[in-house]
């Protein structure tokens, strides 16, 4: 391996070897010749022909499906290299490999019909990967929040100390965001079409020539084209190019997907310092060069930082979009060689690595409860009014000296640092609350103020989430492992 000259990190530590295929010299040239072979395939179907005559043979099309794969990539830079032209280049090299097909390989296409008819292509099986890899995601965090969904955990609003819920309902937080991700996939995967082969400003000019203005047989030839290359349908109208809008969409679902995964990460981090919840941590991991002690959440960082990058990268695309003159610039080009496959290589990335924290996630109840139990008292106070109410107390006299015992055990724990005492205190007032200490006791049991948590986590798994899972049965399974 060389090691004098930039790699990227995305396809040495993070990408999977499926993703970075996707986006191979390979895939990219082979589906060029896929596309040459549909339009002259296309071409020869519906009648081409000059003096009567057929220009399209069937050996001519057989001629170039025996050397889609076998690209002769030197031949092809050699050329480049003169003629400073890569679509040209290719066409030179496959009809060097295919001389009876030479003269009709690319006929009345420009570059961008084989240029962003690929890239759709590449794009739409890029969103395949991770809409499976993201259904993985959201079963791991399912079976999680359903083996925790009755495991009372202290809740918090704005960081503080909050009314309790349960770790399976906070998962279906983090699932919830998935799903939604998960359904603008759908969208905009079910919406993705062909270019097809437009001509130089997207009007198909040069279809008119060859088929002697033939408005019947030209109408068919975007239609033959998608259902061959696996498409419902090509774009009605566009200029030399796809709209660059359709590159902003698909990197919109990268950035959505980065954010539900960084939210997800960023609480199971703060979750990791409290010490309740961890993610995987591996035998002889080293957490810190210097304090050989420390257990660092290293993969929710990775993921908090590729994130990052992804949605920063999907401003690219929206600035391309906007900037496009007319039927098409070639400004677009270096920006979308770079934002387009980065920004998936990073997306899959992130997926694997959320695959693999989910599926070692480990809880640790104990820590949870000590947690839940030091700020419960507060919580569970409204709950001993009403029974002192019950014994004949009132109300408001009760309401006040509660605020006075809670403000008084408030002090005790941050000023002398000692454990929450309220439950002691107003044990000590029988005068006002009547209560013992084993009373109050009874009152200390997370489940009861987590309200409707667990049904909550019940229905949304059975009516949401189980259904898309049950739907895509046959793209689960999957356990990430990770490079470094």
């Amino acid at each position: 391996m060389s090691t004098d000259r930039y790699e990227s990190p995305l396809s040495q530590r993070y990408a999977s070897k499926e993703m970075q295929y996707i986006f191979s010299q390979d895939m990219k040239f082979s589906t060029w010749r896929r596309l040459w072979i549909a339009l002259a395939e296309t071409e020869m179907e519906l009648g081409l022909s000059q003096d009567g005559k057929p220009v399209i043979r069937q050996e001519m099309i057989d001629e170039m499906k025996r050397h889609v794969t076998d690209i002769n990539y030197d031949v092809a830079r050699e050329r480049e290299r003169i003629v400073r032209h890569d679509v040209m280049s290719h066409v030179y090299a496959y009809g060097m490999q295919c001389p009876k097909a030479a003269g009709i390989i690319h006929l009345g296409a420009t570059s961008c019909y084989v240029g962003d008819n690929t890239d759709i292509i590449i794009m739409r099986d890029a969103l395949r990967l991770i809409r499976k890899k993201l259904l993985n995601v959201i079963s791991q965090l399912a079976d999680f929040a359903d083996r925790y969904k009755s495991l009372p955990t202290l809740a918090f609003t704005h960081f503080q100390p909050a009314q309790p819920t349960t770790v399976g309902k906070r998962a279906s937080l983090w699932i919830n965001e998935f799903v939604m991700d998960l359904e603008d996939l759908d969208y905009v995967l079910a919406s993705l079409k062909l270019l097809g082969s437009k001509g130089t400003t997207g009007t198909q000019a040069s279809f008119l020539e060859l088929f002697d203005g033939d408005q019947e047989r030209i109408d068919k030839i975007d239609p033959m084209i998608a259902q061959k290359m696996g498409f419902s349908s090509c774009y009605p109208v566009s200029g030399q190019t796809y709209s660059r809008k359709v590159d902003t969409r698909v990197i919109n679902i990268l950035a959505g997907i980065a954010a539900s995964a960084t939210k997800m990460t960023n609480d199971i981090r703060m979750l990791q310092h409290m010490k309740e919840v961890e993610e995987p941590f591996e035998k002889s991991q080293i957490g810190s060069s210097a304090m050989a002690y420390k257990r660092n959440p290293m993969r929710s960082e990775r993921i908090a930082s590729l994130s990052r990058y992804i949605i920063a990268d999907a401003l690219n695309p929206a600035i391309t979009s906007a900037t496009q003159w007319f039927e098409r610039t070639l400004d677009d080009s270096a920006n979308k060689r770079l934002s387009i496959p980065e920004g998936f290589l990073a997306c899959d990335g992130v997926l694997d690595l959320c695959i693999n924290v989910v599926y070692g996630l480990v809880v640790y109840p104990k820590v949870i409860e000590k947690h839940l139990r030091a700020e419960l008292p507060f919580m569970a106070t409204e709950n001993i009014m009403m029974d002192a109410v019950k014994n004949g107390g009132n109300r408001q006299e009760l309401h006040e000296r509660i605020r006075q015992l809670s403000m008084e055990a408030g002090r005790t724990v941050k000023v002398e640092g000692k454990d929450n005492n309220l439950l002691e205190l107003i044990a000590a007032d029988k005068k006002t609350f009547g209560m013992d200490l084993s009373d109050l006791e009874s009152h200390m049991e997370g489940i009861r103020y987590v309200g409707r948590a667990p049904r909550q986590v019940e229905i949304y798994l059975r009516d949401t989430v189980r259904p898309i899972l049950d739907a895509n049965e046959d793209l689960l399974g999957l356990t990430a492992e990770i490079n470094v």
